[in-house]
């Protein structure tokens, strides 16, 4: 507990200053490429893949492209280029290499690469983009994710009995579940009271109350998949770069789910 707690203060200690300020205008959007890029390494040593390959290197870039917004990174294309269209000319690379190699690389292996990065890079482009539309509005889906997941462990290691999904996760229950969805609950009152119509979203605070119920039950399916795809490839943690944490996507599955959702109801 004490490496735990040791190491979420210096994570703190070096992540808020550039959320908070975000130096130049450009620091967090750099953090999210950063990020972005050790996620596609972690994924990579599950499946006991080489980052440094050549489909390890494309997978990167493809995430780094995703997550970094068109100016000022992509200023220097034609003015019609569309990120999507570089993310594309990836993929065919990946699926070139199937004839280059006379099908020695396969559809279904170069699908890894690009389906990694797209789990991490929409993930943490979104992460990104909150914060370019507001630091509320990032604090916001950082506070609920935070509140689900201090709540649901707090709850359900004193209450737990049930069961949540003990195929994928044998340690979570059902009133860890809900203990994480009252806690973010309770976070987004006091949020919305300190802050109210402060924030860039378009709905009343009953609503975002139902918004965030919904935040946090994705928050935690997203913590399922994280741990669906570590049970597959039979390792504990995905990485050991936070000693008693894990890996980067140990501690931001969750908000690999919640920023997209956000942006999906117009959120920023």
């Amino acid at each position: 507990m004490r490496k735990r707690v040791t190491t979420a203060v210096i994570a703190l200690l070096l992540f808020l200053p550039i959320i908070f300020f975000d130096f130049g205008g450009i620091s967090v959007q750099l953090l999210g490429a950063l990020l972005a890029i050790v996620g596609v390494y972690e994924l990579f040593r599950m499946k006991g893949l080489a980052m440094l390959s050549f489909e390890g290197v494309l997978s990167a870039i493809g995430a780094v492209v995703l997550v970094l917004p068109n100016n000022p990174w992509f200023s220097y294309f034609p003015d019609n280029t569309d990120k999507l269209i570089l993310f594309y000319f990836i993929v065919m690379i990946l699926l070139g290499i199937s004839v280059i190699s006379k099908n020695m690389y396969t559809i279904d292996e170069a699908g890894f690469p690009v389906l990694v990065s797209l789990y991490v890079g929409v993930g943490f482009q979104n992460f990104v983009e909150a914060r370019e539309t507001g630091l509320l509005v990032l604090l916001f889906g950082l506070f609920i994710v935070w509140a689900t997941d201090i709540g649901a462990y707090m709850i359900g290691r004193k209450y737990g009995r049930r069961k949540l999904w003990p195929e994928i996760s044998p340690n979570k229950s059902i009133e860890g579940a809900l203990g994480g969805i009252l806690s973010a609950v309770f976070i987004a009152i006091v949020f919305l009271i300190i802050y109210p119509g402060s924030l860039y979203f378009e709905y009343g605070s009953f609503v975002m109350i139902f918004w965030t119920i919904i935040f946090s039950m994705v928050g935690q399916f997203g913590d399922l998949v994280e741990s669906a795809i570590k049970r597959h490839y039979q390792v504990k943690d995905s990485g050991n770069i936070l000693p008693g944490h894990g890996g980067i996507l140990d501690r931001f599955d969750s908000m690999l789910f919640v920023f997209p959702i956000m942006h999906l109801i117009g959120l920023f």
